[in-house]
């Protein structure tokens, strides 16, 4: 294999001084997207791309997208008798929503009907209290900006919006949809200049009327990076609002009577401040206040008080924290004369539902499951009752929803997806390896029957506190099919193990994820899954950032990586997109002690020449709002110019999209390419 030419980029002589220490940056240019450099430079990128030897992309387009008509159905949200979900049949590029009742279902939105190029999405919905109304926010593009608007259930007319700056807002609604609190950001014009994304509020606003006069609820004066949460009680007598800095694993909690104080200026009580937990509130029908929170349990428990005395002093254990296992969700069914609470788990990542007594929390029993895979949320009836329903999913069975009744104790299918699709037939072993310092990992691992080294693609995450569960992937099974091994790693940093897990793997201690992965490729390795020469790792956002390090720390440990919507230049991460919510993750270069955790695994920084680099595959979107391509288009020009090797670094970037959700054509197009290159850059033979 020949060396690649790649396009010329210019080696500036920047130079910053951060706390005594030079840091270089020569492709600060590539910066800005609008520079004509830079355009030229991304043509050329593109070109290149476009000339690579991927003999496998037509045969992982096609089954890829075989594998995505099984389509999606989500868990219902009820609203009397009337209940919300989305679906997406087997040809659609997203999920359309629904409303059922008495008179069968209808559409409520489609997004291809509002926009048949594909590039709307839709980001969320929520119903009132009654089901009358709804509200759903949408975005254009791939810019996660979530324009906010009101329907009317029953005619479908469009009664309220766009409201625009409404990204990551909650909804919640007071009794009767004619008001609801929400999250939106101030008027660009009213910030300083770059912090157009940050300075957020919650608003009361009342249906009918202009945004601008929205009464501001909450934010007034509080830190510029706070997200925010609101929920009101069904019946509408409590209102909670919280507040977290960023992305920070801990957060502020108010509550405030609605009944002893108007909406428009609720007299909020204290529930926590400055107490490094998160916590959660749900009113109970049976007028207890439930707490959910990690509070002195990483596992997290379940506390019960009265919304009169919310404070911590007066909480008392319903469930308490479990060794093993983590909380993630509970539902109350009170339909019944001995009301039970239901209680999600993922024990080391799988899924498990237990069944207590609500009053007494005693463990009472459990709830069927279909297998060992993962659970989304538990939901009941608003007004009480004696079902619940969840999502159910595990590495060849496409997402579903079922249905349990708490009167027979039973579980049963509630709605599969629409599409049949034929998996191939794969298993799932849930592996334990010993990171560098003895700490037991684990680590999923689906193949096909066989045995001996085939090509392995690792996959990892580990980072603000999510968890890599078990799931169906129309990408793992396409490459499992073809002869290949696909395997997660739960690395700390991750939710997997519970928060003390994420904080082993955040801050200082961030060199313990990229220590995790690296071991996973010892494993995989010494147990004869794979070889060096067959070995790709994989990763994207924060996973972008793990395998951007991996690359770097172990350039011989892998054959080939994908880089999709990396952090990659952890020295200025701070000043673009989202960049700044995440230094409770990652620290701040102007912090001397946490510059030095950033400047000792940057990615961008640690490239050195002379190095035999991977075969690398940068995968970005031009419209993506969280974390700018720049991270990516730097770290290729910088390995571009770095490589001794043969093994070619290509950059993939794409227009029109961002950074989550997108039309299913344009996922398939994606992850084709992306197995494409790791399969003839790991030896598999396609087709």
């Amino acid at each position: 294999m020949s060396r690649v030419p790649y396009p010329p980029a210019r080696r500036d002589d920047i130079v910053d001084d951060l706390h005594g220490t030079p840091v270089p940056d020569p492709y600060r240019w590539l910066e800005d997207p609008d520079d004509p450099a830079t355009k030229e430079w991304l043509d050329a990128q593109e070109t290149l791309f476009r000339s690579a030897e991927l003999e496998g992309r037509d045969h992982f387009r096609e089954r890829i997208a075989e594998l995505l008509r099984s389509g999606s159905v989500g868990t219902p949200s009820w609203r009397g008798e009337r209940r919300f979900f989305t679906r997406r049949a087997p040809d659609q590029e997203h999920p359309v929503l629904y409303v059922a009742d008495g008179g069968g279902e209808r559409v409520l939105l489609d997004p291809t009907a509002l926009d048949p190029s594909g590039l709307t999405t839709l980001d969320s919905y929520q119903p009132d209290k009654e089901g009358n109304r709804l509200a759903y926010q949408i975005s254009v593009g791939g810019d996660e900006e979530s324009r906010l608007y009101v329907v009317d259930v029953v005619t479908g007319e469009i009664i309220e919006g766009p409201i625009d700056r409404c990204r990551y807002s909650p909804v919640a609604w007071l009794p009767g949809g004619e008001a609801f609190y929400y999250v939106r950001r101030l008027a660009p014009s009213l910030v300083p200049a770059g912090e157009e994304q940050y300075h957020r509020r919650v608003y009361l606003h009342r249906v009918g009327t202009s945004p601008d006069d929205d009464v501001l609820i909450f934010g007034e004066g509080l830190e510029k990076t706070n997200y925010y949460g609101v929920s009101v009680s069904l019946d509408g007598r409590w209102l909670s609002v919280s507040a977290s800095r960023g992305t920070a694993p801990r957060n502020d909690l108010w509550v405030a009577d609605l009944a002893a104080s108007s909406p428009e200026a609720p007299e909020l009580v204290t529930v926590q401040q400055d107490v490094d937990a998160q916590t959660g509130l749900h009113f109970g029908r049976d007028g207890r206040l439930y707490v959910f929170t990690d509070l002195d349990a990483p596992r997290g428990r379940v506390c019960v008080t009265s919304p009169e005395t919310p404070g911590r002093e007066h909480w008392r254990d319903l469930i308490p924290e479990d060794a093993e296992a983590v909380l993630s969700d509970f539902a109350i069914l009170d339909g019944m004369a001995e009301p039970v609470l239901l209680v999600g788990w993922t024990r080391h990542a799988i899924g498990e539902i237990s069944v207590h007594a609500l009053e007494s929390g005693e463990r009472i029993g459990e709830v069927p499951l279909p297998g060992l895979g993962s659970i989304g949320g538990i939901f009941e009836r608003p007004e009480g009752g004696h079902e619940a329903w969840f999502s159910y999913t595990d590495g060849i069975t496409p997402t579903a929803v079922y249905h349990y009744d708490a009167l027979t104790g039973e579980t049963s299918l509630w709605e599969a997806p629409p599409g049949a699709v034929e998996v191939p037939e794969a298993t799932t072993e849930q592996v334990v390896y010993r990171s560098k310092d003895g700490t037991e990992v684990r680590m999923l691992v689906t193949s096909r029957p066989g045995s001996g080294p085939r090509p392995t693609i690792l996959y990892g995450y580990g980072g603000f506190g999510v968890p890599l569960t078990p799931g169906f992937s129309a990408t793992t099974l396409a490459w499992v099919e073809a002869g290949g091994v696909y395997a997660v790693a739960q690395l700390r940093g991750g939710g997997e193990e519970g928060e003390q897990w994420h904080r082993d793997g955040m801050l200082g201690n961030k060199q313990n994820v990229f220590d995790d992965l690296h071991a996973a490729a010892e494993h995989l390795i010494a147990t004869g899954v794979t070889t060096r020469d067959q070995l790709a790792i994989s990763g994207g956002s924060n996973g972008g950032l793990l395998v951007g390090a991996a690359l770097t720390q172990r350039p011989d440990l892998y054959a080939a990586v994908v880089c999709s919507a990396p952090l990659l230049d952890m020295i200025r991460y701070e000043k673009f997109g989202l960049g700044a919510t995440w230094n409770v993750e990652y620290g701040s270069a102007d912090v001397p002690e946490e510059f030095a955790w950033l400047w000792s695994y940057s990615p961008y920084h640690h490239v050195r020449e002379r190095v035999s680099y991977p075969a690398t595959l940068f995968t970005v979107f031009a419209s993506d709002t969280r974390v700018h391509p720049l991270h990516a288009w730097k770290m290729a020009a910088a390995l571009q110019h770095a490589q001794a090797g043969d093994r070619p670094i290509l950059l993939r970037n794409e227009t029109e999209v961002g950074h989550g959700a997108r039309a299913v054509s344009r996922s398939v197009e994606l992850s084709a390419d992306q197995l494409a290159f790791l399969a003839r850059h790991t030896g598999l033979k396609v087709g």
